[in-house]
């Protein structure tokens, strides 16, 4: 018989440029916890740090290589959240549902030798959900075998610009869409008074799935972004106690932003616009 008491363990991945990670990057894990801790409920075990590829062809993204390195600095001492180069290091742009797959069966077979191709999906593809009605995510289930119900669950952790852009044309794609918040589940840390129960609420696919996006209110105002962080170094403002000092150290040393940086990709299209365009089009 289950354990009443035993709380289901979340690990938390968070995707994006993280060009360069700031303290709000840093906090969206500490706030996550705390949230998913005072509900009694849910342990989390990791955070997990991915940052995308340079592939993905953003204005401004300098080299993975980079970021990937300061995003290892500010986490050197944390004892929970740490930084994967697994999406970083493909030689195209992943969607982020990948992303998910590929933590998820890492936690199912901790194999080295883990790769894209083992980055399946929770539910069989070309099947339509409703031919499926008694199908769900295996980590959800109560009564399934001890070994799947042991799992944890990977849940994406975001801000609410990034539940927001769900709404932008051809940027995702709503069967991911789909399966982000059936299969996996969204942790979206708002400000206060933001109106990402609004969008919830306008948005069919995240209404119905809404138990399953958790939204974390953050009542201490932080307005820190990566934008402003760029910004402010291409004009020689200080950006100390915005990002951790290993990672402003880290940039002065290697001169990382600047006019020139902030010009890269300009002109681009966005990866996942282009693919989703073409896709739309075959």
């Amino acid at each position: 018989m289950e354990d009443p008491d035993k709380k289901t363990e979340v690990v938390l991945l968070a995707c994006g440029s993280f060009n360069p990670i700031t303290n709000m990057h840093l906090r969206l894990f500490e706030l996550a916890k705390d949230y998913f801790h005072e509900t009694g409920k849910y342990k989390v075990i990791k955070g997990i740090i991915s940052p995308v590829g340079d592939a993905y062809k953003k204005k401004g993204l300098i080299s993975a290589n980079h970021r990937v390195t300061m995003a290892k600095l500010a986490t050197k001492n944390s004892d929970w959240v740490e930084v994967d180069d697994w999406e970083s290091s493909q030689s195209e742009w992943l969607e982020t549902l990948k992303v998910l797959r590929y933590h998820h069966q890492k936690l199912l077979s901790p194999d080295p030798t883990n790769s894209l191709q083992n980055a399946i999906p929770l539910t069989k593809p070309g099947r339509k959900r409703k031919q499926e009605p008694n199908r769900h995510d295996p980590v959800k289930k109560k009564n399934q075998n001890p070994d799947i119900k042991s799992v944890p669950q990977v849940k994406l952790l975001c801000g609410s610009d990034m539940l927001e852009s769900f709404g932008i044309p051809n940027l995702w794609k709503l069967e991911d869409i789909t399966e982000i918040v059936e299969n996996h589940g969204l942790v979206c840390i708002s400000r206060a008074g933001n109106s990402v129960q609004k969008f919830i609420y306008e948005s069919d696919i995240l209404w119905r799935h809404k138990n399953n996006i958790h939204l974390v209110e953050e009542w201490i105002a932080n307005d820190i972004s990566s934008t402003k962080i760029r910004r402010a170094l291409r004009r020689g403002q200080s950006i100390r106690y915005l990002v951790p000092d290993v990672v402003q150290a880290y940039i002065e040393k290697n001169n990382l932003y600047s006019p020139e940086s902030e010009d890269r990709n300009a002109g681009v299209v966005l990866a996942p616009l282009q693919k989703h365009a073409s896709d739309s089009k075959n």
